[in-house]
């Protein structure tokens, strides 16, 4: 345990990687949708796919669908409420994570 000591930030920043993609990806997921569905049912030429496309409302339901799940998780993740929260500590050597009592 004490080895992987040195890439505990490593893995802390990787961790921020992955949340950073899944926003971008909830982010341009009604992009995606609204491309797809262009190119595929109305057979729209790929150079063409953005040309008269609903970019407020793409926008928009980006931003909304990105803020509904983060809403979600925050609400149904996480410790108890009224919990204790015992940061990470180092005992015998050993870093135990913190957790909430």
């Amino acid at each position: 345990m004490v080895l992987l000591a040195p890439f505990a930030k490593g893995l802390r920043a990787n961790s921020m990687f992955r949340i950073a993609l899944i926003d971008i990806l909830l982010f341009s997921l009604p992009f995606l949708i609204y491309a797809a569905y262009r190119f595929a049912v109305k057979g729209v030429p790929p150079d063409q796919l953005w040309q008269g496309a609903p970019v407020f409302w793409l926008l928009a339901a980006g931003v909304g669908l990105l803020l509904v799940v983060m809403a979600t998780v925050i609400q149904f993740s996480g410790g108890k409420p009224g919990g204790i929260y015992h940061p990470p500590s180092l005992e015998d050597g050993v870093i135990k994570p913190g957790e909430i009592d």
